[in-house]
């Protein structure tokens, strides 16, 4: 291991949703290894492909729901698992290959030191937005200005999925939107209970592969709307 770096062998665990993604998933877990993090979560959510199978071969933990509920579901499940496994700290990690394992590092050390309870990945801040489809760019900017207003979060980045929880708020956000909106959702509830936060850098790669599984832009469209009428109802 690398001389500085925290052993987190027995206080992370990586939580991942994963639909249809048995191309990518054993190269996300032998990234994820060779950075020595082995309490490795799996949410096969209603995949058609092999990925349940795939990901059983890896020797890691994979948890299965039956039908397609969303990666908020998904994500509800893998969070669950991990803070009844005893996790000190739980990181949401995407199956698509956007994601690089070495920066969980620097994601997880302010929790650990009981700094905040929750760090945010950022992809504009250290200009590591890089690729980054011009389109998409201007709906995560717009978000940004939406959180601020809505929850009272100031946030370069407000669709980022790789995040780091500590226990106590693993233990108090309750998820309880099935898809995307999930994202909106945890901030809400960061705002709501109390939670300190902080925005890290982080890499998203952008591939040939990952923009095709990503959201589109009538998805986006989809989650704003989704946003605004849960705040009305609340």
């Amino acid at each position: 291991m690398e001389k500085g770096k925290i052993n987190q062998n027995n206080n992370v665990f990586v939580v991942i949703p994963a639909y249809n993604e048995s191309k990518m998933i054993l190269n996300v877990v032998n990234d994820l290894r060779n950075q020595d993090y082995f309490n490795i979560v799996i949410i096969d959510d209603g995949s058609t492909d092999d990925t349940y199978k795939v990901a059983l071969s890896s020797g890691v933990i994979v948890l299965k729901q039956v039908i397609n509920r969303g990666q908020g579901a998904a994500l509800k499940t893998g969070i669950d698992y991990a803070v009844l496994s005893g996790a000190k700290v739980i990181v949401t990690f995407d199956a698509d290959g956007q994601h690089n394992s070495k920066e969980i590092n620097n994601l997880v050390k302010p929790v650990l030191n009981n700094e905040v309870d929750v760090t945010l990945g950022s992809r504009f801040i250290g200009k590591r937005a890089k690729n980054i489809p011009f389109i998409r760019k201007i709906f995560l900017k717009g978000g940004s200005i939406i959180i601020r207003i809505f929850y009272g979060i100031k946030l370069t980045d407000s669709h980022n999925g790789f995040r780091a929880l500590s226990r106590k708020a693993a233990k108090l956000i309750n998820i309880k939107s099935d898809r995307m909106e999930h994202a909106s959702e945890i901030l809400e509830q960061i705002k709501r209970q109390g939670l300190s936060y902080k925005e890290v850098p982080v890499t998203i790669k952008y591939t040939e592969y990952s923009l095709r599984k990503g959201q589109n832009t009538l998805n986006a469209f989809n989650i704003l709307f989704k946003m605004i009428k849960n705040k009305i109802i609340r």
